[in-house]
């Protein structure tokens, strides 16, 4: 048995010494993964059940409908999002101050609790009478407020209100474009656009290239959360796309997945998303009241992502909106579409990033190309290796005393009986 717990003892040091690495992340995509098949019509999982009484979160209101009111219900159970992005995690790190997320959408709500103190409106940008522009907001960077359980992913980051659509939610490229264009002359480190447009590619290209060349980083989703009647084919199939500015380049892309870990089966298609993120039963504030709205929506998933960008740069800035939007794809979880990982982005460091930008006094943690997924993935593979490996030696401690004591003979022979000459 000495010889199995020396055995032992230094496999695992092997194993420490070269795939740390690998066992951190191991470790981290067990504790905050989805499962990989959602039940059809998977809802939104919270700890409090009251949140699947949170009134819907409209994506347009129609003529004549009043605007988006006060929601009644408040959840007070932290929502499934925050458990799978590892958010507790990810603020320990950082939290997003000195960073302003852009918001180009519906308007965003200065008056919103979550949102106080920390929101700036340009012309218009401060009335949401929809509501989304302020939901998403919140996504972003809501702070926690007592009795409430939802939190943005930068809850500390500063909020710029602009307007891509009109009172009605309707997006217009010629109003985006220019609100990106507003918002990267502004000095917004991140741009959060709210919806899909199916026309305005040169001048949203352009927008995109203008907000980079500024160092700002665009989000978009790469799906429309829902498809309006007049935009449907003729015998009602959806549209597949291109999108913008999601498909812009430079852009970042993103679409939604659940709680069970697929999207919903009535989600419009995505056109070429880079990043996964939550999106399918979000919760956030609405745009009057201290209440909480439910929705749905790839629009939602870039929310999350945009509030991750703004953890980055917080952290990190020195780093460009280019280099933002590398280091989030190289840290994402593997998968068919990479999947958001926060904590991963703040924590994992390439050298080639890196060019010595960090903040003062908040220094990365480095793990020699951890963000790489094939490095990740060859050691994952060695670990697999010494893992076996100190089983078969295990094995060979046990089995190598006992076949000296037979005299290595068959276990259904008495030690001390020859076999007889033939």
């Amino acid at each position: 048995m000495l010889a199995t717990r020396i055995i032992l003892a230094m496999a695992f040091f092997m194993t420490y010494r070269y795939t740390s690495c690998a066992v951190a992340a191991a470790v981290l995509l067990s504790a905050t993964a989805v499962p990989a098949v959602a039940a059809p019509g998977a809802g939104p999982r919270v700890q409090d059940p009251g949140t699947t009484l949170l009134p819907p979160l409209p994506v347009r209101l129609g003529e004549g409908r009043p605007c988006t009111g006060a929601s009644g219900t408040t959840a007070t159970g932290a929502v499934w999002s925050q458990t799978t992005l590892g958010l507790s995690a990810a603020q320990r790190v950082t939290r997003g101050a000195g960073v302003t997320v852009a918001v180009v959408g519906t308007g965003v709500s200065p008056d919103a609790p979550a949102l106080a103190g920390r929101v700036t409106v340009t012309a218009g940008a401060g009335d949401d009478c929809v509501g989304h522009g302020t939901f998403a907001a919140g996504l972003i960077a809501a702070a926690e407020r007592k009795g409430s359980g939802v939190v943005g992913v930068a809850p500390e980051a500063d909020v710029l209100a602009l307007r891509g659509t009109d009172d009605r939610g309707v997006p217009d490229a010629t109003l985006v474009a220019d609100a990106i264009r507003t918002a990267a002359d502004s000095g917004a480190q991140v741009i959060y656009v709210g919806h899909t447009l199916r026309t305005g590619r040169e001048e949203l290209t352009d927008a995109v290239a203008h907000a980079a060349g500024r160092g700002a980083l665009v989000v978009a989703p790469a799906a429309p959360d829902a498809v309006p009647d007049e935009e449907l084919g003729p015998e009602g199939e959806q549209p597949t796309g291109p999108y913008w500015p999601a498909a812009a380049p430079g852009a970042l892309a993103v679409v939604d997945f659940g709680a069970g870990g697929t999207r919903q089966e009535s989600a419009p298609p995505a056109w070429e998303p880079d990043l996964a993120a939550p999106g399918s039963g979000m919760v956030s504030v609405g745009p009057r009241g201290s209440g909480h709205y439910i929705g749905s929506g790839a629009s939602l998933a870039a929310a999350e992502v945009a509030g991750a960008a703004a953890l980055v740069r917080s952290r990190q800035p020195g780093l460009s909106g280019a280099e933002v939007r590398r280091r989030l794809l190289a840290t994402a979880y593997p998968a068919d579409i990479p999947r958001l990982d926060p904590t991963a982005a703040l924590t994992l460091v390439r050298d080639a990033d890196d060019r010595g930008e960090r903040s003062a006094g908040a220094p990365a943690a480095r793990l020699s190309d951890a963000a790489d997924p094939s490095h990740r993935h060859r050691a994952l593979a060695f670990t697999g290796a010494v893992t076996g490996f100190v089983l078969l030696m295990g094995w060979a401690a046990m089995a190598i005393p006992r076949g000296r004591a037979r005299g290595w003979l068959p276990p259904d022979r008495p030690a001390g009986r020859a076999t007889p000459p033939s």
